[in-house]
This record gives structure tokens, C-alpha cells and sequence, in this order.
């Protein structure tokens, strides 16, 4: 009984709100070119960006958003989760949010628990990682493991599993011959305890495998693997003896098992193998496109690749040379910092600069283009070398032609979606800003700009001596 009353500042407090779905009124335009997580089920893919989720059907390719229309937070999403048996998709959050949205309806339930609980600091709430067993989800997080209960929707037990029950951040849990493991990080190494431990919120009932930083464990065809921050995974014996047979290139990133292939992603290369650690294919970064993984699940044909900005790719696990590229139509990214109307049609830019007109750190990113219900996005590649890029003009005489400004770099012209012109110093009576002790140094801080009723794009160049320019795109005149 003095356990039980000891322990019970520890235990979460069941909380869950219904979120409101505003589908019928609203229109969302989210990107999903960044991935950070993927998993399979019900026949699916999922994928989360940021801050929103989308299903892929992988017999009618039907694809479907889950967004702040339907319920979801908006929130940073972390971690995904599809449980087979409850037919429901579990979104973790960087804030300890829980959002759970169910096959059977458009409900979205946001479990609100960990937010609201004061005794974890908030940078040590983020959901790592979810593995369920035998209805029970075991929740990785920033400051152990709790257990949320899928039958019920409530919460059970939170393990604090540090030195006297200090929180510390766990990275993966998986079940191994009736042993609950987790791979922890900071130097807290590999812990274990027997699942059927009824007292396991004492962390004394829990034994050190080994120390050391680990990123993931996994069970796979009855043998465990840990894998460890320094790229090295492990074969882990019930006896707690490791055995390293690899070292990855790089270190991984998301390790998953589905459909009995095992998947390893690191940021440069997607690993799927059979039991045994026999490797089915690789794919590398190379053989895509520029960019870089960031997860992966696979089934028994195809493997499924997360990105940083090219969405999910799929490929054939038998011959993985040709790539679709999965994801909703949508803008470059969920960040705009700059928006401008027109007949039809929206433009979308992503640089920025602070409050105090600051552009670092310079940022090289593209342009979005809606037109109707249709995206034209311009790559980062595509822009001329431009930096920054923030206020928009489109030209009210020839709507296909649009200026955009450069916070660093002057103003880029745009025609019939396609950059032309950049213009600075060099090509136009823009000015560079001069600093006596580096006069190498070049920087056209191009903010707002503006046409007239003649047909004059007006300019404003910060910490120059002459600010306010105009430009006639007809004559090409300064």
C-alpha cells in the first residue's frame, strides 16, 4: 500500500478531447514533401510531415489528407502508429501530444495527459516512438515510457527508469522472450525488465544490459538488435550478450519491422532485409534524386522511403531502379512567409528575415505557384542563386509576369512561372549595402515592393543610401 501511494504522482491522469472537423468549410494547402515518418496498414501508407498526415491506398492509389480541418493540432508530429488490431492511426508530437484518428469515422481524439502533466519539463515530453502488444502501446518519450491502454483509450503506468526513478530519454521499446527492453539514450545504454513484473514502475525492478547511447531496438524473427548512436547494431542474446555485426555508413534513423521484413533508414540509405539479418536490397540516396531519408517501412515488394523534400518514394524490392514519388499535390513547404493573391491564383514564398531585419541564416528555398486547384512549384534550384526570397508583385498589366524580392540578393523577375532575371548591383540601380571593414561583402536587402497605376514596381533596398527605386518593366527602365 506505501508503494502504490508513492508511485502515484507519477501515474497519468486519462484526458481526451474530440477535436472538431471543419472539412465542409475550409480548404487546407499543407506540404508533405518533408517526411518524418511513414508506416504500413489496412491495406496503406501513411505519411507525416510536419504538422499533417496523409494516407495512400496501395491497390487504388487513392490518396487522403488529415490535417487542422479534420481535427488534427497543427503541432510538430514526431512518431506514427497504425494499429491492425483497433483500426486507428496514433500521431505523437514533440509536445507530448497524442492525437489518435479511427478508421471508423473522422474523429480525431487529442490526449491531452502528457502536455498537461507539470512534473515533466516540456523539451523532455516529445513521443519517440510507439510499439503495441497485446492491446497495451508502449510510449518511447523524453523522459521514459509510458503505457496507454488501446481497449480502454486511458493511460496505465508511466515508467521513470533512471537512476532512483529519474526521467531519461528512451528511444525504442520491443518485446523479446517475455522482456520488455528500451534503448535509451545520454549513456543510459539498454535496460530490461519481465513484461509480467507487476511493480515495473520501480526502476530497481529493471536490469542494465549494457551503457552506451542507443537509438533503436528491435525484435525481429525471434532475435533482437540494438542499434547504437555510434552506426554499430548488435545482436542482443537473452543472456545480455552483444554481438556487433555491423557498422552502417551513416547512423540510422528509423528502424521498423512490417509484414516480416525489417527496414533500417539512414539519411543517405534504405536497408530492408529477411530474418537472420540477410539483406534484401539497398537503396542508396544516389539512385533517387538529391536528397536525404529520413524513415522507412517495407512489405513483402516494395520499401517505402521518407525524404526531406521529395515525399515518399516507393520502389520494388526485386528491381529498385525505378522510384514513384508519393505524396499530395501541395506547396514546397508548411513554413510561407510571404503570400500574395491574384485572379485565380496564389504565390507563396519561404525566406525570411527577423524581426529586426536580419537575413541570416540565409535561406535558398523556392516558390510556390497556386493556379486554381493546381501546384507549380518552383525549385530552390530554379531561382537564380536567390536567397531569401519574401515580398511579391505581380504585375497588374501582365499577370503572368511577377517580382519577387531577395533580402540578400536583389529582386527576381519571373515570367510564365519560370525565373529569368535576377537583378542586383550589376544589372540594375539596385544598391548593395556597404560595412567599411568588409567592402567585399555584398547584400541587397530587398523587402517590400509594390506597383503603381502607371505601371512602376516600386522597391525598398535596407541600409543603403538611397532606398526607394522604381522600375519600368516595359521600357526595362531604373
Amino acid at each position: 500500500m506505501t508503494k502504490k501511494i508513492a508511485f502515484l504522482n507519477i501515474l497519468l491522469i486519462p484526458f481526451i478531447l474530440l477535436s472538431q472537423d471543419y472539412s465542409n468549410s475550409w480548404k487546407e494547402y499543407f506540404s508533405y514533401n518533408s517526411i518524418n515518418d511513414v508506416v504500413l496498414g489496412n491495406n496503406k501508407l501513411y505519411g507525416s510531415s510536419e504538422n499533417a498526415v496523409f494516407s495512400y491506398d496501395l491497390t487504388t492509389h487513392e490518396i487522403n489528407e488529415l490535417t487542422t480541418i479534420n481535427g488534427l493540432s497543427g503541432e510538430t508530429i514526431t512518431t506514427l502508429h497504425y494499429s491492425e488490431t483497433y483500426g486507428l492511426l496514433m500521431i505523437g508530437h514533440d509536445n507530448g501530444l497524442i492525437e489518435i484518428a479511427f478508421d471508423s469515422n473522422n474523429e480525431v481524439l487529442s490526449v491531452v495527459d502528457i502536455v498537461d502533466k507539470p512534473t515533466i519539463p516540456p523539451n523532455d515530453k516529445s513521443i519517440n516512438h510507439f510499439n503495441e502488444y497485446n492491446g497495451l502501446v508502449y510510449i518511447s518519450t523524453g523522459y521514459g515510457v509510458s503505457v496507454y491502454d488501446l481497449e480502454h483509450l486511458e493511460f496505465g503506468d508511466t515508467y521513470y527508469l533512471g537512476t532512483s526513478g529519474t526521467q531519461i530519454n528512451v528511444s525504442q521499446t520491443t518485446i523479446f522472450q517475455d522482456y520488455i527492453y528500451v534503448a535509451c539514450q545520454d549513456g543510459n545504454g539498454i535496460k530490461r525488465a519481465l513484461l509480467s513484473n507487476p511493480n515495473l514502475i520501480d526502476s530497481q525492478e529493471w536490469e542494465q544490459v549494457t551503457t552506451g547511447d542507443f537509438y533503436a531496438i528491435q525484435e525481429f524473427a525471434g532475435k533482437l538488435y540494438a542499434y547504437r548512436t555510434s552506426r554499430h547494431v548488435f545482436e542482443v542474446s537473452i543472456n545480455n550478450t552483444l554481438t556487433q555485426l555491423l557498422q552502417y555508413a551513416d547512423p540510422p534513423l528509423d528502424v521498423k519491422v512490417f509484414d516480416g521484413v525489417l527496414s533500417v533508414t539512414t539519411k543517405n540509405d534504405n536497408f530492408t532485409y529477411l530474418p537472420d539479418y540477410v539483406l534484401i536490397t539497398q537503396v542508396n540516396v544516389n539512385s533517387t534524386a538529391s536528397t536525404q531519408f529520413t524513415s522507412g517501412v517495407a512489405n513483402q515488394t516494395s520499401t517505402f522511403i521518407g525524404t526531406v523534400d521529395l515525399g515518399v518514394l516507393a520502389t520494388q524490392l526485386a528491381n529498385p531502379i525505378e522510384f514513384e514519388e508519393i505524396h499530395p499535390d501541395g506547396p514546397l513547404r508548411n513554413s510561407p512567409f510571404s503570400i500574395q493573391a491574384g485572379s485565380n491564383e496564389l504565390w507563396v514564398t519561404f525566406g525570411d528575415y527577423t524581426l529586426t531585419y536580419n537575413p541570416s541564416p540565409l535561406r535558398k528555398w523556392g516558390i510556390s505557384h497556386l493556379v486554381e486547384e493546381d501546384w507549380i512549384n518552383i525549385s530552390q534550384d530554379s531561382v537564380l542563386g536567390a536567397r531569401d526570397l519574401n515580398a511579391i508583385s505581380i504585375n497588374p498589366f501582365n499577370t503572368s509576369q511577377v517580382f519577387i524580392s531577395s533580402f540578400n540578393d536583389g529582386i527576381l523577375e519571373v515570367n510564365d512561372n519560370v525565373p529569368e532575371v535576377l537583378y542586383n548591383e550589376d544589372n540594375s540601380g539596385l544598391e548593395s549595402l556597404v560595412i567599411a571593414n568588409n567592402p567585399n561583402l555584398k547584400s541587397i536587402r530587398v523587402s517590400g515592393t509594390t506597383f503603381d497605376s502607371e505601371g512602376l514596381l516600386w522597391s525598398c533596398t535596407g541600409r543603403v543610401e538611397h532606398p526607394l527605386k522604381s522600375y519600368n518593366p516595359s521600357t526595362g527602365q531604373w
